[in-house]
């Protein structure tokens, strides 16, 4: 019996998406909710998970492809329970006489007739890795013992993988002779290189030159005292950002006019506090929610934002967690930079940009001392706040974080 996999409805708002890689090859055995391809939309990109277990028979949507919500991508034919007796990344193993002892070695195949290859336990260690990461390592036949892991405890990234591949052929290139080398005619002219536009990026370049061509930018800049948190964060795993959410949140409710949004009837003010946390992905940006932030103490702060930008980069976002942000903050200087002027994320009117906290003398009742500083910008929709008002949240956020009584609020 034949499961259709449908491209699904990802958001109130989306009518369409696109396939941006099958993570199973056609003829792959896979297991219900095993991540079966990458799809994409204006809003998020996310793993579709298989909705039943059997062999991916058919392909109908290619990758690249952008189709409406509702078409059938593929099929999976019903495979006996029986055939699926272990999977090591969408490799299927099956009894192929006497049970290997463990450390023993088994064989394992991609179908019935499919190719087959030898194994041990150290290939187990496969199950930890992603089904994207094991998918493209197969597809360039990558060894992935050779691989240096980047992530979480020395875990192997598709990033790895894919610099592995470039530094391969970056080698595999400069052996080869000038005349042997081919080239296309675009390379043979001008010697650049065209990177293909995702969706992603499509999108990201669409909405910055509409936030730009609509909103009437302006950015405001401050320098804040992050010492106090500093000395509360000490022993703890907590980054600065959380404590920034969080006094961003309370600086809104003194003004609610920050969190709004501009339209023709009216500046119409939200009553709730959805901040978005904008997370650098390997392929472009998303800005993830963190709902009710006004509500939340600030571990619960820190573990939401957390989890929110590992599920961005892994894609496992659900379309809602993008949506209905009032309120944004950009932490660039995580990346080292000291101040920026972001761009407002449309239809909001503000976004706070953080730059890196470092340790520079300052003068303090006349006197000089070291302290932890770190530069705020905001740039803010001047049709809809003044920058009196603007300069005056930006000094309730300076206050709060400045505040000594950080204790209280964790």
């Amino acid at each position: 019996m034949a499961t259709d996999i449908i491209m699904p409805q990802l958001g109130e708002s989306i009518a369409e998406g696109t396939v941006v890689k099958w993570l199973v090859p056609a003829g792959g055995i896979v297991e219900r909710d095993q991540p079966l391809l990458e799809v994409e939309t204006e809003k998020v990109a996310l793993e579709i998970p298989s909705p039943a277990a059997g062999r991916l028979s058919e392909i109908l949507v290619k990758e690249g492809e952008t189709v409406p919500v509702g078409t059938v991508l593929g099929r999976i034919d019903g495979v006996p329970v029986s055939d699926v007796i272990n999977r090591v990344g969408g490799v299927v193993v099956r009894p192929m006489g006497p049970v290997a002892e463990k450390g023993g070695k088994g064989r394992a195949t991609t179908g019935e007739e499919g190719t087959r290859s030898e194994g041990s336990a150290e290939g187990m260690e496969e199950v930890h890795l992603s089904p994207a990461v094991r998918h493209l390592a197969k597809q360039h036949g990558v060894d992935l013992s050779q691989v240096k892991g980047t992530g979480a405890g020395g875990r192997i990234t598709k990033k790895d993988v894919e610099d592995f591949i470039a530094h391969r052929h970056t080698e595999a290139a400069q052996t080869v002779s000038p005349v042997e080398r081919p080239a296309t005619t675009h390379e043979e002219e001008t010697g650049d290189e065209i990177v293909p536009l995702t969706p992603m990026r499509k999108t990201i370049a669409e909405r910055m030159v509409n936030s730009r061509r609509t909103a009437a930018h302006v950015t405001t800049v401050f320098e804040a005292d992050f010492s106090a948190i500093a000395a509360c964060r000490k022993g703890r795993p907590l980054t600065y950002l959380p404590f920034v959410v969080h006094a961003v949140a309370r600086a809104i409710r003194a003004f609610p006019i920050m969190n709004s949004s501009w339209s023709d009837e009216g500046i119409v003010i939200k009553k709730d506090i959805h901040i978005g946390i904008a997370t650098a992905l390997e392929e472009g940006l998303l800005v993830p929610v963190v709902r009710h932030a006004d509500r939340k103490s600030v571990t619960h702060l820190a573990q939401e934002i957390a989890d929110l930008a590992e599920r961005a980069r892994s894609k496992r976002l659900n379309p809602d967690e993008v949506l209905g942000g009032t309120f944004s903050i950009t932490n660039h200087g995580g990346f080292g930079s000291l101040f920026s002027t972001p761009i407002i994320h449309h239809p909001q009117i503000a976004i706070l940009g953080v730059g890196a906290v470092q340790k520079r003398p300052v003068v303090i009742h006349d006197a000089i001392a070291i302290r932890s500083m770190a530069y705020l910008s905001l740039s803010f929709d001047h049709r809809a706040i003044d920058g009196a008002t603007a300069d005056r949240f930006m000094a309730k956020v300076k206050d709060a974080i400045e505040q000594s009584d950080w204790e209280q609020n964790l």
